[in-house]
């Protein structure tokens, strides 16, 4: 079942690397970071991603470049997740980019306290809560991403938001 090249939906990217860094490096290192709770590593994967980008030439398909960028770089957070080297790091410093800078004491904590729970999350829960509610995916285009059925997003997200409910409440 091939997409007709006139469609507009499936044509390749015409992006420059250098425009691909500029536009979204940003948000790799953003979610590497929330994911890991490590600048030198989230900037590793960032590095990794675009690497492999200019190894691989993938023919992305254009206005779904991101996608394709953000999908690699949760790869790579999940690998290194497994790894023995961040099991021994705690994660959850309240040096966190993705919060705005709050001049209430008790915001500023819920937020950390937000973020240190969400990086507990299993990597399931967690890939589908950092791509829709920090980076503005609809539940379709995480299923699209990540391969997996649009009703197993929804799923995801309800657990996900169950689970921090529970940890937040302290249940």
């Amino acid at each position: 079942m091939g997409r007709d090249p006139s469609d507009q939906e499936g044509k390749v990217s015409e992006l420059s690397f250098d425009e691909l860094y500029a536009l979204y490096a940003t948000d790799v290192l953003r979610v590497s970071y929330y994911y890991l709770g490590d600048r030198q590593r989230a900037e590793d994967v960032t590095q990794d991603v675009f690497i492999r980008y200019l190894q691989n030439r993938p023919a992305l398909v254009s206005g779904r470049e991101k996608s394709w960028l953000l999908k690699v770089a949760l790869n790579r957070c999940r690998d290194l997740w497994r790894s023995s080297w961040l099991k021994k790091v705690v994660l959850g410093h309240p040096a966190f980019e993705l919060f705005p800078a709050d001049d209430e004491i008790g915001r500023a904590a819920d937020s950390i306290a937000l973020a240190e729970s969400v990086s507990r999350l299993p990597a399931e829960f967690k890939d589908v809560v950092l791509l829709h509610y920090y980076q503005g995916y609809g539940v379709s285009e995480i299923a699209e991403m990540l391969g997996i059925a649009e009703g197993t997003v929804s799923s995801r997200l309800s657990r996900a938001r169950g689970r921090l409910s529970k940890e937040l409440k302290g249940e």
